[in-house]
């Protein structure tokens, strides 16, 4: 498949990766969907660099769809201001938009892609949720590993470093991630879930 600049026309699809800006938050575990956006930008050939929207972005043209790529400018519990702003003024729907997350429900190198569904207790997806005002959008699930025990502090946990074992297994989920992209652009979930859902 041939990957290129986008042209000029109407945006389809919007994948947004969350995470937080700023360098002190780069390789944690929360910033898990920033982290694969970069690598679907070497995939691409594409520079997630443009802000707007509160966002960096960036575009593509993947089998024939005009997608926008994201990178939400506003910390994690306020992605979905850039989100939906972005959704709206490019009117782009609900099941078009397609979110990259860290799952701590998931053991790191797992990958989870679901149609919809609620927030699950992550913020990023509760902020997008109100935004959009919908739950139906689809979403990719990275796992980053559950707290080492309950009364660890969630958000020490997901702000925390991704330790250098879990690196590979984590790289390989965020390489799934994005060979699955091109599936659920044709809306082929099925086909995505059965061969990277594992």
């Amino acid at each position: 498949m041939f990957w290129k600049r986008s042209p000029s026309g109407a945006y389809e699809f919007l994948i947004v990766g969350l995470g937080n800006p700023g360098s002190r938050y780069e390789t944690t575990r929360h910033n898990a969907g920033f982290l694969c956006v970069t690598l679907l930008e070497n995939e691409w050939h594409i520079k997630v660099n443009k802000l707007k929207f509160h966002a960096l972005v960036g575009d593509a043209t993947v089998g024939g769809h005009r997608v926008l790529v994201m990178k939400p400018q506003t910390m994690m519990n306020n992605s979905g201001a850039a989100v939906g702003e972005c959704a709206k003024f490019y009117k782009i729907p609900p099941e078009h938009v397609i979110v990259i997350s860290d799952d701590i429900s998931l053991d790191p190198g797992r990958l989870r892609i679901r149609r919809s569904g609620s927030a699950g207790g992550h913020n990023g997806l509760k902020s997008i949720i109100e935004h959009l005002g919908s739950e139906d959008f689809p979403r990719v699930r990275l796992g980053v590993g559950a707290k080492p025990h309950p009364d660890y502090d969630l958000a020490d946990w997901v702000l925390s470093r991704i330790p250098d074992k879990d690196i590979p297994k984590m790289r390989e989920a965020m390489q799934n991630a994005c060979d699955a992209l091109p599936y659920l652009l044709e809306g082929d979930f099925d086909g995505a879930m059965s061969k990277y859902n594992h």
